[in-house]
């Protein structure tokens, strides 16, 4: 009973808990092929016996394929292809070794899903021809091709326009066989018709009116002809594409002003390469105030606002319905642009309650204008616990026709007239009334309390001789 008592407290515990972690490692050696070793991030398959005759795949509900970031394959004879769907599992992928095997085919989407692949080593495999449509999606920094018997044709061209365009001095040394079976340097070789590709865009003047369309046109030319194709990234405003052969158009209609700034790219791709000629497309829209918020308090009290327009749209600040004319004190910062977007705010230093009241600001351009409105309280007025005051005055700042600031240089007050901060000349005369009016309040207690003493010190004097003289009457008449 008692050695019962003991299997069933910690020590079997301890015992069920090492056979799961025994029976967790067989799954994962199971769910590595032979040959192979196996991490939660690395596959590393370098015994040539028994040896892999296809890519190695991790079984189902084993380590999970998409946190593999290294594969390392060596010394395997029977290994000759990739396809498709072998290496899409390892989307975390980073680099992938082949090296002193019999690789001779890889499919043209095996690296399809493989997008952070960054260094490739196919060295001294069986290679004869190898696309580059395999890597044109990848930001590779290291593709390894030494020692694999290319046959020297076009295919393979793109390889040796892929080593002058590196200039590097650690360049391959790179062979491939001729039709005597000779050994030709790849930075010597030359194919007849065989090279790379040109576009040519043409395009009106791309700068449009939102709601517009427009229509581009590009031709392509190569030896072997190229495919072309349209590059629109992002691109939100509705379009469509008709390509023939060497001759393409596309269409943009009801342009958005989203678009603004967009890269288009006419592509042309053969077997050596790629060329391609872009624009950028320039929308003019009416402005729009996207964001006005209530002040906030950094540094500085700030009245946030984020204002779109192209061209750009020049500011006006209104205060209680009149002119808002800035100055060092008020003033427009624009603290971010992004292309048509001007993030910004009305800067106030040390606002007091004569400038709570209504903001409205006016973005305007060619093509239209928008305003927005905000309420703003700094501080209460004196003497009200509460803070608020609905009476703001009627007008603090007057009209002196000051132009409107154009939005990257609203600090530049060149057609301001001098002394027009009303807003601190009134702050000043206040603190003047309020001053003279704290002074008269002192002088007039002190004068009320000295002729008080005064008027004291009187009355007991009087008090003092009465009780002298009383006391000089003799006691017996």
């Amino acid at each position: 009973m008692s050695s019962w008592i003991r299997w069933h407290g910690p020590a079997m515990a301890r015992l069920w808990g090492f056979c799961w972690l025994v029976v967790g490692f067989w799954r994962v050696a199971l769910a590595c092929p032979r040959s192979c070793k196996c991490s939660a991030s690395r596959i590393w398959c370098s015994d040539p016996s028994p040896g892999i005759v296809a890519f190695p795949r991790l079984e189902p509900n084993s380590v999970d394929p998409e946190n593999i970031t290294e594969i390392f394959i060596a010394n395997q004879k029977r290994l000759e292809i990739i396809n498709e769907d072998d290496v899409e599992a390892y989307v975390g992928l980073r680099n992938l070794t082949i090296v002193d095997s019999g690789l001779k085919f890889v499919a043209h989407k095996a690296f399809l899903k493989n997008s952070n692949l960054q260094h490739i080593n196919f060295t001294r495999n069986k290679l004869t021809s190898l696309s580059r449509k395999h890597f044109r999606h990848l930001d590779l920094s290291e593709l390894i091709l030494v020692g694999n018997p290319f046959t020297c044709s076009c295919d393979i061209m793109w390889i040796k326009t892929l080593q002058e365009a590196k200039s590097s001095p650690d360049t391959q040394d790179l062979y491939c066989l001729n039709e005597s079976s000779k050994n030709i340097p790849l930075a010597n070789l030359q194919i007849p018709n065989c090279g790379l590709p040109s576009a040519n865009l043409a395009a009106p003047n791309l700068t449009v009116e939102e709601g517009k369309s427009i229509t581009l046109s590009c031709s392509v030319a190569g030896d072997p002809v190229p495919n072309m194709y349209w590059d629109v990234g992002n691109l939100v405003s509705k379009h469509m594409n008709e390509t023939s052969h060497t001759q393409g158009s596309l269409r943009i209609t009801n342009i958005s002003s989203d678009d603004s700034g967009k890269q288009i790219s006419c592509v042309a791709e053969n077997l050596v390469g790629e060329d391609q000629d872009s624009v950028n497309l320039t929308v003019h829209f009416a402005p729009t105030i996207t964001f006005l918020e209530s002040p906030t308090s950094d540094h500085h009290w700030c009245i946030p606002f984020t204002v779109k327009g192209n061209p750009k749209p020049a500011l006006q600040w209104f205060y209680n319905g009149a002119i808002l004319n800035e100055s060092k004190y008020i003033c427009t910062k624009i603290h971010v642009t992004n292309h048509t977007e001007y993030h910004g705010c009305l800067q106030l230093d040390n606002p007091t309650h004569m400038n709570n009241g209504d903001y409205t600001l006016i973005a305007k351009n060619e093509y239209g204008k928008d305003e927005k409105q905000i309420s703003a309280h700094f501080m209460g007025w004196p003497g009200i616990d509460d803070g608020a005051n609905p009476n703001y005055p009627d007008v603090i700042y007057e009209d002196y026709g000051t132009a409107a600031n154009d939005i990257g240089d609203t600090t530049n007050r060149s057609n301001e007239i001098p002394s027009t901060d009303v807003t601190d000349k009134t702050g000043r005369e206040h603190l003047s009334v309020y001053a003279v009016v704290v002074i008269a309040s002192v002088v007039g207690f002190c004068l009320l309390v000295m002729l008080f003493l005064l008027k004291l010190a009187r009355h007991s004097k009087f008090g003092m001789k009465g009780f002298v003289l009383f006391h000089k009457i003799p006691l017996d008449g």
